[in-house]
């Protein structure tokens, strides 16, 4: 995706050049909705907002001139400003965005071994470009439901930001000119992400796979390593991949970009 950002070649320019590292480093951190919304909290609480929890009343605590914003399912986040002069029943203005973007998800059974391949059920969110995921560096990003007692479970947001999957897209020596014309994305066949192969997880030591399990074991252990705990502490996840090469801004000459792009 690229960011076009034409601006001239003055102070404005470094000004501009600031808020878009900002919003690199924004986009950066938020590759799944809920680390979307944890980053979009922190900015605000910086900015002094006060966090609102939905079950309490608001009755005396949003007043005029204060800054307020709630979150909902660690997926989505409200922000509003209440004007020093507002009364009840004045009107107000609404701006709209989304924390999501089209992606892979991991589905809730994931274990596939295939032609001597660890490889990772996924299924498409949103309306992607799905070619795009082909022959890119993947890590997962999202939240893991973790076991802290027998009677409490926290979510945990969990971010895998290096290499560990791989969408392989067929060598170019191995199809005709018509072959690849003619390709069509199957998701369900060509979408699979590798995690590993099967002799290297033997030769590491693995755990044994479990045929009724959901997961394949080198799965749950990185996850388990990620978040500092035991693979029966974890519930279950909501873990999106993501292009692990980060956002950059592009030009012949640093000083005058005028281009972010991100994957």
């Amino acid at each position: 995706m690229f960011l076009h950002s034409p601006f001239n070649m003055s102070a404005t320019t470094t000004t501009a050049k600031k808020t878009a590292q900002a919003l690199i480093n924004f986009i950066d951190k938020s590759p799944s909705p809920f680390h979307a919304v944890y980053e979009t909290a922190k900015a605000l609480t910086s900015a002094g907002f006060t966090h609102l929890k939905e079950e309490d009343n608001w009755e005396n605590a949003v007043l005029p001139g204060g800054k307020y914003f709630v979150t909902r399912n660690q997926s989505a986040i409200v922000a509003f400003a209440v004007g020093g002069q507002y009364k009840k029943g004045n009107g107000f203005h609404i701006v709209g965005a989304h924390t999501d973007s089209p992606c892979l998800k991991i589905k809730p059974v994931s274990k596939i071994e295939k032609e001597g391949t660890i490889q990772l059920g996924v299924e498409t969110y949103g309306g992607g470009l799905w070619t795009t995921w082909f022959d890119r560096d993947l890590g997962v990003a999202g939240r893991v439901f973790v076991r802290e007692s027998d009677t409490s479970m926290t979510s945990r947001l969990v971010l895998v930001n290096r290499p560990i999957l791989r969408v392989p897209m067929l060598a170019i020596h191995l199809q005709d000119a018509d072959a690849r014309k003619a390709f069509s994305v199957n998701a369900e066949e060509h979408l699979r992400p590798i995690l590993a192969t099967a002799a290297a997880a033997e030769l590491t030591g693995a755990r044994p796979v479990d045929k009724s399990a959901s997961h394949h074991p080198l799965l749950l252990d990185l996850l388990a390593t990620e978040l500092n705990v035991s693979v029966d502490q974890i519930c279950d996840f909501e873990l999106s991949l993501f292009d692990t090469q980060g956002t950059h801004m592009m030009d012949i000459e640093y000083n005058h970009t005028n281009f972010s792009h991100t994957h």
